[in-house]
């Protein structure tokens, strides 16, 4: 219960209603687990810190999870270039005709940001 309450609000839009409930947490960490490697253990001196599956998980969503991000960030500078060229070329004057056609295509990706 407590994993699924932790995670709703870091939910992507669209998700079903049953996605967060306690059985469809259990099948994906299941999975999660199933799919995994498991880290050979090393011999080694006591007191070496062995990687556990979880840890192996942690880090591969993480950086799943950073690449995510990375290619949101991207796209994001790639459409505010796009905005501040337009804006030039329409301070400039030489977008008149298509102004009505931009305002719409701005109104559209600002609503797309919440």
């Amino acid at each position: 219960v407590s994993v699924s309450r932790a995670i709703k609000p870091f939910a992507e839009p669209g998700r079903p209603p049953d996605w967060f409930s306690q059985k469809h947490c259990a099948s994906q960490y299941s999975e999660l687990l199933e799919t995994t490697e498991t880290p050979k253990r090393k011999r080694g001196e006591k007191g070496e810190v062995v990687e556990t599956v979880e840890d192996v998980i942690v880090r591969k969503l993480t950086a799943e999870r950073v690449e995510e991000l990375k290619k949101i960030i991207k796209e994001t500078q790639e459409k505010y270039r796009q905005l501040k060229k337009d804006a030039e070329l329409i301070q400039a004057g030489h977008m008149d005709s298509r102004l009505e056609e931009l305002c719409n295509e701005i109104m559209m990706w600002v609503i797309s940001l919440f």
